[in-house]
């Protein structure tokens, strides 16, 4: 995402009697620092990527005072881990040791397997005499498992500098939530003062430059890992999480980025290297041996979710009539083709894409050429209309006609696609020249920022002011198949599944700037079973 505005629970299986599984939530008993080996553990503990006989589980380790992250020094030590049935460790399911050192930055992850599906877990990690916070996690249902309800709250674009992580609190208070699905910008590479809160640093980051090296993005990391709401969540829940361009630089593609100059950052593949390197270290987050992070999981009968990659192998940014070239891509061949053959071919009932960038074309000034005629060509208007923001599909026409024809050959519906990078909310239907006007081929909802700064925050104006009120008016006026966006909101989304319909709440902050702040639900809609049309809802689901 650009920083300019022209630029831009408890999971438990229940009533299993009438062979129907529910994913139901619980509050995490807090965890306290009980022997936490004098802050050995200060950067919290992790799970993610939830299968039904494992999960990932993640830790950092300061074995000594001088071992900070970054820093290359500090002895090479065993970790112990543990996986129990109880929060209290009476009944352990799985444990061991660990080595880690300097040369991983003292972090430890660890792939449990071995373990019963639909099942909540604690977990824990020991070193010297002392041992870490608790975390508590859950393993997914088996596949063929059917399950009532799904719920996950929905994240993407944490700056640090532009206010305090109070939306990854209300997530980890709630006590309903089976998962987190990270979007993306989980953290940010700018020097303080470079991007904040609407021109104000709400707290400086580390280190204070832009991050370019291994040691910066590991430094980077663990500054994020030291926010208490930040480890709250990840100690309450696992997560899925993708990465976007600001875990390495501003509107990255897969030669370079906008926020990076050769002659005197160095070469583009040693960045790329050095913040991939932190990010496999430091996020709780199964990447391929190819350093391939899109990945698919199942919650039983109910759900599929397929977690993009849209920076790797993305062709450079383009703009006017460019954008409609075949020859480029935003996912590249191999996902591509991963990505049609699993929506196409799964048999949950709701194929879910946790996708980085928006998909929903956004038009502002223009129609689509489709619907002009020869004057679209005459005029050099790309062939899904003018394109506000060529970071998102709306620059890659070919690959989105690809997908939704896909979709649209195969018969393939319940198609929900979950994205960030924005910094704002909208509820949109998927067109396409082939789908016309009146028969989306899937539903998307985007949600906000949790810090980073938005419409607003650029026109330096309070939030509900009247131009943002007023692009919010346009952007629906020209955009049939946008049913609802909000420009100026900070906070987070809440997504229910059932075998009925797919639904999405949104909660923003009331000041994001602030710790303790509070939240409140704005809007909602859903997609029912069947349908790629949403519906508005008039309160929070239950």
């Amino acid at each position: 995402m650009t920083n300019t505005l022209d630029r831009r629970t408890l999971l438990r299986i229940a009533g299993a009697s009438a062979g129907t599984a529910v994913l139901a939530g619980a509050t995490l008993a807090a965890a306290g620092t009980a022997h936490a080996a004098d802050g050995a553990f200060r950067h919290g503990v992790a799970s993610g990527d939830p299968l039904p006989d494992g999960i990932l589980l993640w830790t950092r380790i300061t074995p000594t005072p001088e071992a900070l992250p970054g820093s290359g020094v500090g002895p090479d030590v065993d970790v112990r881990w543990q996986v129990a049935a109880d929060p209290d460790f009476r009944s352990v399911a799985a444990e061991g040791v660990t080595p880690t050192g300097p040369g991983r930055d003292h972090t430890v992850k660890v792939a449990v397997s071995g373990l019963a599906p639909a099942t909540t877990y604690w977990y824990r990690f020991g070193y010297a005499d002392g041992w870490s916070p608790t975390g508590r996690t859950m393993t997914a249902p088996p596949v063929d498992a059917a399950v009532d309800r799904l719920r996950m709250g929905v994240v993407s674009c944490a700056n640090w500098e532009a206010g305090h992580f109070a939306a990854y609190r209300r997530l980890a208070d709630r006590g309903d939530l089976n998962l987190v699905v990270h979007l993306g910008d989980y953290l940010y590479e700018y020097g303080t003062g470079e991007f904040d809160a609407g021109g104000t640093v709400v707290r400086p980051v580390e280190p204070a430059h832009e991050v370019l090296t291994l040691a910066d993005y590991r430094i980077r990391h663990g500054l994020y890992k030291t926010d208490p709401d930040l480890r709250a969540l990840h100690a309450a829940l696992p997560w899925v999480i993708t990465w976007d361009d600001h875990e390495v630089a501003n509107d990255a593609w897969s030669g370079g980025a906008e926020n990076h100059t050769p002659g005197t950052e160095g070469a583009w593949p040693d960045r790329v290297a050095a913040a991939r390197q932190a990010y496999q270290e430091w996020m709780p987050v199964r990447i391929g041996a190819d350093g391939a992070i899109y990945r698919r999981f199942r919650y039983g009968q109910l759900a599929e979710l397929s977690m993009l990659d849209l920076r790797s192998y993305r062709s450079q940014q383009t703009s006017g009539t460019a954008v409609d070239d075949p020859a480029r891509t935003i996912t590249g061949d191999a996902q591509m083709q991963w990505l049609k053959a699993g929506l196409a071919g799964s048999t949950a009932r709701w194929k879910l894409v946790g996708n980085p960038v928006m998909m929903a074309r956004v038009d502002v000034g223009s129609l689509p050429a489709w619907l002009l005629g020869p004057l679209g060509a005459l005029l050099g208007i790309p062939q899904n209309g003018a394109v506000l923001n060529a970071d998102q599909w709306d620059g890659y026409n070919a690959d989105r006609n690809e997908l939704v024809d896909h979709l649209r050959a195969t018969g393939t519906r319940d198609v929900v696609f979950l994205t960030g990078d924005i910094h704002t909310s909208w509820a949109n239907e998927v067109t396409t020249r082939s789908t016309g006007l009146s028969d989306p081929a899937a539903a998307e909802f985007v949600v906000p920022s949790v810090t980073s700064d938005n419409v607003d925050d650029f026109l330096n104006l309070p939030a509900g002011n009247g131009l943002s009120l007023l692009g919010a008016t346009l952007l629906r006026t020209t955009n049939p198949h946008v049913k609802w966006t909000e420009l100026d909101g900070h906070g987070y989304g809440v997504l229910e599944v059932t075998p009925q319909r797919c639904r999405m709440d949104w909660y923003h902050l009331a000041d994001r700037t602030r710790a303790d702040s509070a939240s409140r639900w704005v809007a909602g809609f859903s997609v029912g079973a069947g349908s790629s049309r949403l519906r508005r809802e008039n309160a929070p689901a239950g």
